[in-house]
Parts: structure tokens; C-alpha cells; sequence
């Protein structure tokens, strides 16, 4: 009997151009890369930036796509989608604009830390633009945390102001 479905989930980010066709566009792409399934996409909100310069608000969403590739293999391919939409990331600013984020913040059960892949993402658990739309999704998915394994619900319930 096969086990579950690995299940990634990939956040996405825009905050410049056409917001919402970008997000769109680039969950097409995803679906389009061989051995990747799109299994659902959250609900885009909006939300400030994070850090410096001055710069308009982002449009966030999260997808969760089951990969047949491995994770180097698929960030690879969210790589090519992101400079496929204009991002140049050895030219900008860290924390800067761009027309499109997309980072692998989650692979099924694996931790990964190796050069240029962390999975889980590291600040997972503190980013509200990531646990407010995974939480449509996913609120019970286990996150691995310094704190041990919590589900996305209890993160974000620990983000929401009191």
C-alpha cells in the first residue's frame, strides 16, 4: 500500500505590476513544470512589506503542489519561473520590490539545510504573510519550529494581535 502524497508548499509574493495576473501566471507555470501537481491555492491577501526601502504592499498567497522531483530539483524550476516573471535577484535589494517570490517553505516531512535550500523555511513561523493564507489550506499541517512540531493554527493564533 503506497504511503501519502508528499506535499510541498510553496509561498508566493508580488508587490509590483499586475499583482493578482502575476500570482495567477505563476501558479499556471508551476503546473506546467513536469513531475509538479497543484493541489490547491490559498486565498491572496494583501499585507505590508517587510524591512527597507520604501515600497508598496504585497499580494501573498501559498499553494500546496505534490512534486515528483526532488527539492533542489523543484526549486530549480521555481527559480526559472521567477526570472520568467522579471525578477533579477542578483541585482535587487534584500527585502526589496519584486514582481515575484516564491519560496519553497515546506517539503512534505524533510528537513533540509544545505547551501541555498532550507526546508522548512526558516522564518516560517514568525511571517503572517505565510501562516494568515496556509491556514485556508492547511491549519493542521505540522511545522517544524525551535519549539518542536505546531500546527500552522496555533503559529498563527500566536501572530494575531490580542
Amino acid at each position: 500500500m503506497p504511503g501519502n502524497p508528499t506535499i510541498a508548499v510553496i509561498g508566493i509574493g508580488s508587490n509590483l505590476g499586475h499583482r493578482h495576473a502575476t500570482i495567477h501566471a505563476a501558479v499556471r507555470d508551476l503546473a506546467r513544470v513536469p513531475g509538479v501537481r497543484v493541489r490547491r491555492l490559498s486565498p491572496i491577501i494583501e499585507t505590508d512589506p517587510v524591512g527597507p526601502p520604501e515600497q508598496g504592499p504585497y499580494l501573498n498567497a501559498v499553494v500546496l503542489v505534490q512534486p515528483a522531483l526532488e527539492p533542489r530539483a523543484l526549486l530549480d524550476a521555481m527559480l526559472t519561473i521567477e526570472r520568467s516573471h522579471g525578477r533579477d535577484r542578483a541585482r535587487e535589494q534584500r527585502w526589496g520590490p519584486r514582481t515575484l517570490d516564491l519560496d519553497l517553505l515546506t517539503f512534505g516531512d524533510r528537513i533540509i539545510d544545505e547551501p541555498g535550500l532550507t526546508v522548512p523555511h526558516p522564518r516560517i513561523a514568525e511571517r503572517a504573510f505565510v501562516l494568515r493564507p496556509l491556514e485556508f489550506v492547511a491549519p493542521r499541517l505540522p511545522i517544524f519550529t525551535p519549539d518542536g512540531l505546531r500546527t500552522v493554527s496555533s503559529l498563527a493564533r500566536m501572530l494575531r494581535p490580542q
